[in-house]
């Protein structure tokens, strides 16, 4: 019974290296296409705007900024030290007491690098 089913097996293992294959070819040919439009100056260089933005620090400042009161709460929690919690619950008070557009700013800027839509999260706030 197993052997009969291994032409079939083999068959579509083929197929899916096959276009495995086919997208690789697609993708350089496109990535060629794209660099000569990018020499004519018939497209920006986003691609590689994107590249560069891709291989900074920022994104992991802004989640460890972000990710730190969380994993203080955590350890707040699981040691029994209710300090942290309180200091904690300062740093959100004293955040909710800073100016509204400077708010705006930290959240926009979070925003923008993780691609969230910013306007969404002040919906409720007047």
């Amino acid at each position: 019974m197993w052997l009969q089913l291994l032409p079939t097996v083999l068959k579509t293992g083929a197929s899916i290296f096959a276009n495995k294959q086919k997208a690789k070819i697609l993708m350089s040919d496109a990535e060629l296409l794209h660099a000569q439009k990018m020499a004519n100056g018939e497209v920006e260089y986003q691609a590689q705007v994107r590249k560069s933005n891709d291989q900074g620090w920022k994104d992991e400042f802004v989640l460890i900024l972000i990710s730190l009161p969380i994993l203080l709460l955590i350890w707040s929690v699981f040691s029994d030290d209710p300090s942290i919690q309180d200091k904690i619950d300062i740093f959100f008070d004293k955040f909710s007491n800073l100016p509204f557009w400077y708010q705006s700013l930290f959240i926009g800027v979070v925003a923008s690098i993780y691609g969230l839509k910013g306007a969404d999260i002040f919906k409720g706030k007047k």
